[in-house]
């Protein structure tokens, strides 16, 4: 018991010693320097707001209950967020698996042993023995794991939520992409009516001799291309409604949504841009990022400790006896110290070297998190400010050409047309439409994109300098 206690007087005296010394644990954590961004680039009229502005659920801002429930069936089933929710949890259940390091074991167990000499009787002895093992975390090594752990466990959570993120705006994307599907093939259908209105007409004037025949066969043919590219739309519709159906955690073909029209139903929303510096705090990749680089200095700093002394305690009871009744009649103590001094193993060295890389491979993914922030953030924004100004333009081209095609409709009756000139005036005319629809989605994608790009309506998390 003597030897126990100096023992002990010296691991006290070597930790006193040693935590009186800087960096025995690596360096405190400091969040990697990054380029700065003073502003963004604001599309004309739209002013940087504060973060409170976006709403966490701001795909509401559509104003679209279809869309709503389908986001929230695709939070509910979705797969990728499910794997995303499990490897949460198996961070979460690593803590306390890191945290069994700070606690003492104790095992416990009994035998028999027989044995026999010539010429006499066997005999049966029986034993029961206990055993406590703890090894004392002087150096706070075990603790540097634990906190490694749940830098861990907080990147998984802001990957969860990126996911998340990720998820709403593929869920919003497609279905917008329907809803364009669903205008274009409305609007093919009225060219492909008008089409046989003209036709009409030719067959008409073909009766009373005014045109040869070719021109009906011209007419027929324009009509069967407009049909033909209405099945490609459908083709198309299809197949994104497939792909939203696994969005939402469903079997391809097993969702049906229903036709409507999105130009007057779902207008593009004003979208609050973001300070540069609260991206660094929004958007849940980064946020994950750093937490990585966190754990990093964490493991660099439990690869540090191990190169210190370890002191371990055991403690033993037992008993034996040859007959059963006995056993526990009598018993033996035992408590014993072990401090190890680690004086050659290379791999405590490698392993520094090891979590000293790792942490520089943190530090520049995590720099990499942040410029491609700002570079998805400006495209938004820069895409968003283009497609609203050429909506403009396209509108006029539209109502322009719709001007020319009364006009050119009402000749036609009139015998004052070629057909090359119908033909012209209808195919510009379908192009300028279909051109104003695509202009529409591609700003409602543009709102999705800057939404994600500025981490949603995430409320605002800091890591922290060290985990608690």
């Amino acid at each position: 018991m003597d030897t126990f206690f100096c023992v002990g007087l010296f691991a006290v005296a070597c930790l006193t010693l040693l935590c009186s010394c800087s960096g025995l644990g690596g360096p405190e954590y400091k969040q990697p320097e990054t380029v700065a961004k003073a502003q963004w680039s604001e599309p004309p009229g739209q002013g940087l707001l504060s973060e409170g502005s976006i709403d966490p659920e701001w795909w509401i801002s559509f104003h679209d209950p279809y869309l709503s429930e389908l986001v929230h069936q695709a939070i509910a089933g979705n797969l990728d967020i499910r794997v995303l929710a499990a490897r949460s949890g198996v961070a979460k259940a690593a803590i306390g698996q890191a945290r069994a390091g700070l606690l003492p074991t104790v095992t416990a167990g009994g035998g028999t042993d027989t044995f026999k000499s010539t010429g006499r009787p066997s005999s049966t002895q029986y034993s029961v023995a206990s055993e406590v093992g703890w090894e004392i975390d002087i150096w706070g090594k075990v603790r540097k794991g634990v906190d490694a752990q749940q830098a861990e466990f907080s990147a998984t959570e802001a990957d969860w939520r990126a996911g998340y993120l990720a998820l709403v705006a593929d869920v919003a994307t497609a279905y917008f992409q329907i809803r364009q599907f669903d205008e274009q093939m409305a609007y093919q259908q009225q060219t492909i009516a008008r089409g046989q209105k003209i036709l009409a007409i030719y067959e008409s004037m073909y009766g009373e001799g005014l045109i040869p025949k070719t021109q009906i066969l011209q007419q027929s043919a324009e009509i069967r291309g407009l049909q033909n590219g209405l099945l490609e739309l459908q083709r198309l519709r299809k197949i994104t409604e497939n792909g939203l159906a696994t969005l939402l955690g469903i079997p391809a073909d097993s969702l049906r949504v229903p036709r409507a029209e999105q130009r007057d139903a779902i207008l593009p929303v004003a979208v609050p841009a973001g300070l540069p510096s609260d991206l660094l705090t929004r958007r849940p990749d980064i946020i994950a990022a750093e937490y990585r680089v966190l754990q990093a200095y964490d493991l660099q700093g439990q690869a540090r400790l191990a190169r210190l002394p370890s002191l371990s305690l055991t403690g033993r009871a037992g008993s034996a006896s040859l007959a059963l009744v006995d056993l526990l009649k009598s018993g033996t103590f035992g408590l014993s110290s072990l401090l190890s001094f680690p004086i050659f193993d290379p791999s405590v060295t490698a392993n520094i070297e090891v979590s000293k890389a790792q942490t520089q491979v943190a530090e520049e993914e995590f720099r990499r998190a942040v410029i491609i922030a700002f570079e998805e953030v400006e495209n938004a924004l820069t895409n968003l400010a283009s497609h609203k100004a050429q909506s403009i333009e396209l509108g006029q081209r539209r109502d322009d050409l719709a001007m020319v095609s009364t006009q050119v409709y009402a000749q036609l009756k009139e015998g004052l047309v070629s057909q090359l000139e119908v033909f012209e005036v209808e195919r510009t005319r379908l192009d300028a439409e279909q051109s104003l629809l695509a202009n529409h989605w591609q700003t409602l994608t543009d709102t999705l994109a800057l939404y994600k790009a500025l981490g949603g309506g995430w409320p605002k998390e800091v890591v922290g300098a060290m985990s608690d």
